[in-house]
């Protein structure tokens, strides 16, 4: 792993995108505070500028970087969640504008994956996510699955879990307000 961890590092330091396993499906990424790496990510799925994106980080002490406010709630739903849990806050920060949605609201999801989290962890910055898939197209539960010119179109693809037939199902999206109140985006 640490030799797939450092060419994947490397690329994502040089403004580059991966296609990787994630504690969910798999993602294409660059490094989320690079704004011309995330433009690319945009091109090569072929997704909407007003469709925003997924943020991973490694541990929950890291939402106060990029949340202005995280309620405290948020904690207990990210330990507590029985599967992979995005959250949407508002009051987004530290980001490029590509990166935050229209209505300033930022998706970000601790993953759990070990090859993510270590990555995560040494990059020193969050990770951009999206599934590994052209817009508009089903989104892969398995490498093999991986429409070849999203793999073609990526500077690095981690070779890890390649050989696994199904990742998790997509991860339960939610809606957190300051206040503590919560809507279920994707259940």
């Amino acid at each position: 792993m640490k030799e797939e961890l450092d060419r994947a590092l490397e690329v994502l330091k040089s403004g580059g995108i991966i296609v990787y396993p994630t504690d969910t499906i798999w993602g294409i990424g660059c490094d989320a505070t690079n704004a011309n790496a995330v433009e690319r990510v945009f091109e090569l799925k072929g997704r909407e500028k007003n469709k925003s994106m997924i943020v991973l980080l490694d541990s929950e002490n890291k939402l106060q970087s990029y949340v202005s406010q995280v309620p405290d709630i948020a904690y207990d739903l990210i330990d507590y969640a029985e599967k992979p849990l995005t959250i949407i806050y508002s009051g987004a920060k530290n980001l490029p504008e590509n990166v935050i949605a229209e209505d300033g609201t930022l998706a970000i999801r601790i993953c759990k994956h070990p090859f993510c989290q270590k990555l995560i962890e040494k990059l020193k910055k969050p990770l951009l996510s999206t599934s590994a898939n052209l817009s508009g197209q089903r989104s892969p539960s398995s490498f093999e699955e991986i429409d070849e010119e999203i793999i073609r179109g990526a500077d690095y693809v981690v070779d890890i879990d390649q050989s696994v037939k199904s990742l998790n199902p997509p991860s339960t999206i939610m809606k957190l307000e300051a206040d503590g109140r919560f809507a279920f985006i994707r259940k």
